[in-house]
């Protein structure tokens, strides 16, 4: 496969050396450990695994690479900690408070989480920090809703009282994406917490780095020993392991569809709770009526922010006919001025590089793939510089719906561009697909904008804007291919507690 699609453009990324000296010696250096039990510890088989900076192609530090007995150990663990009263018998206020001490420990290394973010994935800090902003939310959010988690009291025969019980299902395995760790990890981290559960959490094997270091920092608060596990590791390995183990009673998974259909076959065998937030291939919906300038800039960081590796990017760009030579001239002058690749750790960097060579030879096969199927390169489809996991923004117009890069995830900075001719045609071609998971509407019709995102099958969707989430307070998933269930808002509590009945004869 080649490393560099089409020709390479002459521009190379200059390395942000002053930034770079304030990057945390956590990163750079040494083997680190997993946190299980409250201690710190290497892989049982003694393996390693090695990260890499995706702009200097230079090492980073080294993960374990854990196994099923390290999973095994965490989940030991975990089950331990949710029986001892330290964590079971503490008072839902307590619960509440340890929480906002989680968020006090984000806020205040903020800078230095979105630092390792960026360093060991690629995701510009800007978008890191807006991130860890949201991070520090989502565990306020939560730590208001240990205090309500109530039960009802049942009416029924004069000498019976029946009522019922929220409690917490036990140890809950976190699996999640290395496009976004501190992005992710809070919407699943936060609610499992507050409902009372314990947790095993099992990092991607190539953004492992800042989940360490959030374990090192609940360390400084009152969460006891063994509530919260990492297990770092390959997913075939570690991931399929706390996938499998008999004594994990959810799974709450962030990644690929084709993935997380395995996640729920092998949960089904011991009968898990499971949420899954899978792939998406999201349109934007751009009509005539829009400010068509407002209307290029939003598209273009719906599928160019975090250089594409996002599950909500929306990759397929629907316009209408009669606006489409200027909506196309206004998309690429804001493609090539506004949206070009820099080192994560620059000042207003919004499109850094692939996280890993795996993903950059991923995504320059599907521009290979796109010029063999007949699509015409409006701008990019180069690899961008000599060094580093750079791919120019890339916008692929005479593209049609059956072609390979229109229907399947890239998860790279690639649009494709198609027209529609009026709202139904619209609605027909947003829906056009087995993801499900968002959508962006254009356009300044009020009756337009509510009639289509009634319309559009999709779990999120915006109108005028793009990627503007809640910090805990609205549900967030898909539909169709694009996962099962919901994270964020009250929903996601019904997936981390059962329901207990209780009759007491009186």
């Amino acid at each position: 496969m080649s490393v560099q699609p089409l020709d390479a453009v002459a521009t190379t990324p200059p390395i942000a050396e002053e930034a770079r000296r304030d990057v945390p010696g956590f990163v750079l250096s040494g083997d680190r450990r997993m946190w299980i039990g409250g201690t710190w510890v290497a892989a049982s088989s003694g393996l390693t695994l090695s990260n890499t900076d995706p702009v200097t192609e230079e090492p980073l530090a080294t993960v374990p690479r854990g196994d099923a007995a390290d999973v095994d150990a965490a989940v030991r663990a975990a089950k331990k900690a949710f029986a001892d009263p330290a964590w079971a018998a503490m008072t839902p206020d307590r619960r509440g408070r340890v929480l906002h001490q989680i968020a006090d420990v984000i806020e205040q290394h903020a800078e230095e989480l979105a630092t390792i973010d960026s360093v060991n994935m690629g995701a510009p800090r800007m978008i890191t920090r807006n991130m860890l902003a949201e991070a520090s939310e989502i565990f306020r959010y939560y730590a208001g809703w240990p205090t309500k988690l109530f039960g009802t009291q049942v009416p029924t025969r004069d000498n019976r009282l029946a009522y019922t019980r929220r409690e917490p299902l036990g140890v809950v395995g976190i699996i999640w994406g290395w496009n976004g760790p501190m992005g992710q990890l809070p919407g699943k981290l936060a609610p499992a917490l507050a409902a009372g559960n314990t947790v095993v959490l099992k990092p991607a094997e190539t953004a492992s780095l800042s989940t360490l270091r959030l374990a090192e920092l609940l360390s400084y608060t009152d969460l006891p020993e063994g509530v919260v596990n990492v297990v770092t590791g390959r997913g075939d390995e570690a991931g399929q392991a706390l996938v499998a183990h008999p004594d994990v009673t959810k799974i709450a998974f962030t990644g690929s569809t084709a993935t997380g259909k395995h996640v729920q076959r092998t949960a089904t065998e011991t009968l898990k709770h499971v949420t899954l937030e899978l792939g998406g291939k999201s349109p934007s919906v751009v009509f005539a009526d829009a400010n068509l300038e407002q209307a290029a800039r939003g598209v273009a960081a719906g599928f160019l922010g975090n250089a594409g590796q996002a599950c909500v990017s929306t990759t397929r760009i629907l316009v209408q006919e009669s606006v489409r030579e200027e909506f196309t001239a206004l998309l690429k002058k804001a493609m090539t001025t506004v949206f070009t690749p820099a080192d994560s750790l620059s000042s207003g960097t919004v499109v850094g590089p692939l996280s890993t060579k795996a993903q950059f030879d991923r995504v320059s096969s599907y521009l290979e793939l796109a010029v063999r199927e007949g699509a015409n390169v409006v701008t990019g489809g180069t690899r961008y510089g000599d060094h580093g996991y750079f791919i120019a923004p890339t916008l692929l117009d005479d593209v049609h719906p059956d072609m390979r890069v229109v229907r399947e995830e890239i998860f790279g900075p690639v649009g494709a561009l198609m027209t529609f001719t009026d709202v139904d045609d619209a609605i027909a071609k947003a829906n056009d697909t087995e993801y499900g998971l968002a959508a962006s509407i254009w356009t300044t019709d009020l009756s337009t904008a509510h009639r289509v995102a009634a319309a559009v099958q999709a779990g999120t969707v915006w109108v005028n804007t793009w990627g503007e989430m809640s910090t805990g307070s609205l549900p967030f998933g898909g539909y169709k291919q694009s996962g099962l269930g919901r994270e964020g808002g009250l929903e996601v509590l019904d997936a981390y507690t059962q329901s207990k009945a209780v009759v007491v004869a009186l």
